[in-house]
């Protein structure tokens, strides 16, 4: 019995070295088939498909296309729909529904999402979902979503992951932004206009690895007023070998 689960753990071993995690880009595209003059609704979806490890590239792919519904929605509710081919039908049909009820208004829907692997090293994928939408008002949204996972399992690592203490990292984060922003080292975070949740000092809820080190990147409103944009600090890992559990 054991000399099966030795010769199963090599097998499994001698497998998995045989193929490499890759990615191959896909696209994914409708547009209304309604008649629009200008700005006729479309969506559009680019996004990189991990494929020959079964196992980690089912487990990437499942969380990216779960984050994309979360993006790609109009209502109250996520829609339903199971692959890419059936998010974008989604879209336009919410888009020709609302057409068909309203008929005399104007409605300029736009969706443009593009993923992209922007780091790789033996412990971390890290995939950049830059995302806009528009289904109406003064402006769309726009942001970047950064999804992180274990290169070897393909499970997601979740951000308390990345650091030894957590608390202690956040201390030295907060003393860099206020450094870069100028923000006086004493008093409230929010002195010089910015919009902290409780007027205190937290990480952004996106993180990338970069070559260059690593970034905290903080979307339009999360700490700051659409007209003010997106806030980041670059960290470079040299600065951070005392703070990171993974690179």
């Amino acid at each position: 019995m054991k000399n099966y689960i030795l010769f199963a753990s090599v097998f499994f071993l001698f497998a998995r070295c045989e193929k490499e995690l890759v990615f191959e880009n896909q696209t994914f595209e409708k547009k209304t088939t309604l008649a629009c003059k200008s700005d006729c609704p479309h969506i559009i979806i680019q996004v990189p498909i991990a494929k020959d490890v079964p196992i980690v590239a089912d487990s990437i792919n499942k969380k990216v296309f779960s984050v994309l519904k979360e993006i790609v929605y109009f209502g109250e509710k996520p829609y339903t729909s199971t692959d890419y081919k059936g998010l974008v039908s989604s879209f336009i049909d919410s888009y020709e529904k609302l057409q068909k009820d309203f008929p005399k208004d104007s409605f300029g829907w736009e969706a443009k999402i593009n993923g992209e692997v922007k780091y790789v090293s033996e412990n971390i994928i890290n995939i950049e979902i830059k995302h806009y939408t528009y289904t109406g008002g003064a402006h769309g949204y726009q942001g970047l979503r950064s999804l992180l996972f274990d290169s070897n399992t393909g499970k997601t690592i979740l951000q308390h992951q990345l650091f030894k203490d957590r608390k202690s990292f956040k201390a030295f984060a907060e003393k860099k932004f206020r450094n870069k922003y100028k923000i006086p080292e004493k008093g409230s975070i929010n002195q010089t206009g910015l919009l902290f949740e409780d007027d205190t000092f937290h990480l952004p809820q996106n993180i990338f690895y970069t070559d260059k080190g690593l970034l905290l990147f903080y979307n339009p409103y999360e700490v700051a007023s659409y007209a003010d944009g997106t806030k980041e600090l670059l960290l470079s890992y040299n600065e951070l070998n005392d703070y990171l559990n993974l690179k």
